[in-house]
């Protein structure tokens, strides 16, 4: 059995046959869930670690006056914390893209696996520090760029995470993204979210048609949002337990 998980954490560091069969039984009892829907909400009290294995959701916070900041978005492969459970209540929410699978792992599996399975704690870590990295850019991307670069940073590193699972073909992947939540991703507003959308299609940056990106032009794409893949710590890297100086 083969799962983005598996394939996401593989990328990192190598796994043993036991790994492997342990992170592919993790992920065999899933739920569905649909378009719109939430996996947990601001306020609710965590028990289980989330793993994406099919769609796409978000983290999101709702303001008083019911505007909404998007601050993550959650492909295959990605998991909700691994220490969630620690938490007395959730500080924001998660919700549904498009349509999902999800395993929902219990607190007591989890610290089975980081206890008993070195390999896949260590790689557990790295897909956190990894999220943090990318929440760092996420910052930089809101304060600092102006909307064209915003749209093009943001559409190069999507490619690049969903590459990394698999599920890129030719710089062709899903985006279930509207425009409204691409504005509250990076602080603009619906309109002048179509207006850099319809600039990107007359200089033949991308196509956006339904909810399918195709880049056509990733360099280009890549050197007007700044876009440094660094951050996503794509290399591989050794586990560990076989580095001579630990």
């Amino acid at each position: 059995m083969d799962n983005p998980l598996t394939r996401k954490l593989s990328s990192f560091t190598d796994f043993s046959e036991e790994d492997t069969r342990r992170l592919n039984d993790l992920c065999r009892n899933t739920d569905s869930y649909i378009s719109g829907s939430d996996l947990i909400m601001e306020g609710d009290r965590p028990d289980s670690v989330f793993f994406l294995l099919e769609g796409w959701a978000y983290r999101y916070k709702f303001l008083p006056d019911g505007n909404r900041q998007i601050v993550a978005y959650l492909i295959p492969g990605d998991l909700c914390d691994i220490h969630i459970f620690i938490l007395k209540q959730m500080d924001h929410s998660i919700g549904l893209l498009s349509d999902a699978k999800v395993a929902a792992i219990p607190k007591v599996d989890m610290l089975e696996i980081l206890d008993s399975h070195p390999r896949i704690a260590q790689a557990l870590l790295w897909a956190t520090l990894v999220d943090e990295a990318v929440l760092r850019e996420w910052i930089v991307n809101m304060g600092q760029r102006d909307a064209f670069s915003k749209l093009a940073h943001l559409f190069c590193e999507m490619c690049f995470r969903m590459r990394q699972v698999g599920l890129v073909h030719a710089n062709q992947f899903d985006l279930p993204l509207t425009q409204e939540q691409l504005g509250d991703t990076v602080g603009l507003t619906k309109v002048h979210v179509n207006r850099v959308l319809q600039r990107m299609r007359r200089e033949s940056l991308i196509s956006l048609s339904g909810k399918t990106l195709v880049i056509h032009d990733i360099e280009r794409l890549e050197k007007i949002g700044e876009f440094d893949s660094t951050y996503l710590h794509l290399e591989r890297r050794p586990s560990l337990s076989s580095q001579s100086n630990y």
